[in-house]
Formats: C-alpha cells, sequence, structure tokens
C-alpha cells in the first residue's frame, strides 16, 4: 500500500514546486509592467552627423508614408544645403526631466563637438504633454534666428498638437517651414489660427487615457497580490488535508 501512495506524494510535491515559480513569475511581471514607459537620453540609438537617420518615433505617432516622406524631405535638405535636420517623438519624460532639457541632453549626445553641432538642427515631441522644443548648432543660427526656430516647436508645431493630437500634420508642416528656411527661401511663418468656438470635446486627452492605465495597472498588481497568496493557501491545504 505504501508503494502505491509513495509515487502520488512525490507527484504533489512536484507539481507543488513547479506551481510556486510560476506564481511567483506572474507577481513579477505584473510589477515589471506596470512602471510608465518613461524615455531616457541613453535611450535614444546614436546619431552622427551625416548617417541618413532623420526621423525616429519612440512614440509610434507617425504612419509608415509620413515618416517616409520626412525622411526623404529632410534627406534631400542634408544633401543639397549640408544643414542637417533630425526629428524625434517620446512618449513621457523621465522624472524631472523636461522637453527642452530632453533635446538639449540628446542633441550633445548627438553632437558632443561645435563642429558636429554647427549645421544640425534637432525637434522633439513629448506626446505626453505634447511638449516641443527644437536645438540648433551655430552655422543654423546665421541661416534660422532662434525666434524662427522657437516658432517652429511652439507655434508651426503646437497648432496641429492642439488642434487633436495631430503629430503627423505637427511635424509635416514643421519639416515644410524648416526646409524653406535652410534652404535659403523666405520663412512662410507660422500656420494662421481661426478662432473657433469652444465644444466640450468627447475625446480624452493623452494624460487622462496615460492615467486611466496607470490605474488599470494599480488595480490589476493589488488584485494579483491578494489572489496569488490566498491560491497558494488553499493549494498547500488542498493537499496536505
Amino acid at each position: 500500500m505504501r508503494k502505491l501512495l509513495n509515487p502520488l506524494s512525490n507527484g504533489r510535491k512536484y507539481l507543488q514546486r513547479l506551481i510556486l515559480p510560476l506564481l511567483l513569475i506572474v507577481l513579477a511581471s505584473g510589477f515589471a509592467i506596470a512602471p510608465a514607459y518613461a524615455t531616457g537620453v541613453y535611450q535614444i540609438p546614436k546619431v552622427n552627423p551625416g548617417e541618413p537617420t532623420w526621423v525616429i518615433d519612440q512614440a509610434d505617432v507617425l504612419s509608415r508614408l509620413n515618416e517616409g516622406k520626412l525622411s526623404s524631405v529632410l534627406e534631400n535638405l542634408a544633401k543639397k544645403t549640408g544643414n542637417e535636420v533630425r526629428m524625434v517623438t517620446i512618449h513621457r519624460l523621465d522624472y524631472g526631466e523636461t522637453t527642452e532639457s530632453f533635446t538639449n541632453a540628446l542633441f550633445e549626445k548627438w553632437f558632443p563637438t561645435p563642429e558636429e553641432q554647427a549645421h544640425q538642427t534637432v525637434l522633439v515631441i513629448d506626446t505626453l504633454t505634447n511638449g516641443s522644443a527644437i536645438r540648433t548648432g551655430e552655422a543654423i543660427k546665421s541661416i534660422m534666428p532662434e525666434d524662427i526656430a522657437e516658432s517652429v516647436a511652439s507655434e508651426t508645431v503646437a497648432v496641429p498638437l492642439r488642434d487633436g493630437n495631430k503629430y503627423n500634420q505637427a511635424l509635416l508642416d514643421a519639416s515644410d517651414r524648416l526646409v524653406a528656411v535652410l534652404s535659403g527661401e523666405p520663412d512662410p511663418g507660422p500656420p494662421v489660427v481661426e478662432d473657433k468656438v469652444q465644444v466640450a470635446g468627447t475625446f480624452k486627452s493623452a494624460e487622462e487615457t496615460d492615467t486611466k492605465n496607470s490605474t488599470i495597472w494599480v488595480v490589476a498588481i493589488l488584485i494579483i497580490a491578494t489572489v496569488v497568496p490566498m491560491a497558494t493557501y488553499f493549494f498547500y491545504q488542498s493537499f496536505s488535508g
């Protein structure tokens, strides 16, 4: 009789050893996924002057068609004038970071010397706050004064973002203006803003959506933290009973 029970007992112990690590993995994965997907400068791939990387869409807000169109236009600008423009989208900044500080840090990471920086322009959009910033090199400043560069970030980019998070339109408009100015053509200026009657929107903002997702993860973690110990307890009870 003992010989018949021993294999069953050993099987139960084996299942216990197998299931407990799996439960711990499930619990740990909940904590691993929960943190917000903040982007630091160290996560952006290195780009060198002359390298044909013109658009880095970390936030995944651009269509393939428009990303290709932007890359083509900016590459043609670089070939014709030697002036290089790169556009970056991110979803969330690291804690304490601003769009301006991120843009400056990225610009200096990519182009650490004044010689490398001279003909460079970097434009960044943070899609969580819809903040945007631009940084240019010294040679660019002689062609495109800082007030125009700032207008590109604060007006040309910002207007489509305020009008329904139109990221594709924002960067297409920015590229049109930047290419014109950096090619020696007259500045077309910022977009004309038409006064509209304010109507209560039914769409959630990016920040509201992000907050909702964070709340879901917190609730999920609490459920896992409660259910797993209970399941483990009843599991032991069923085999020991």
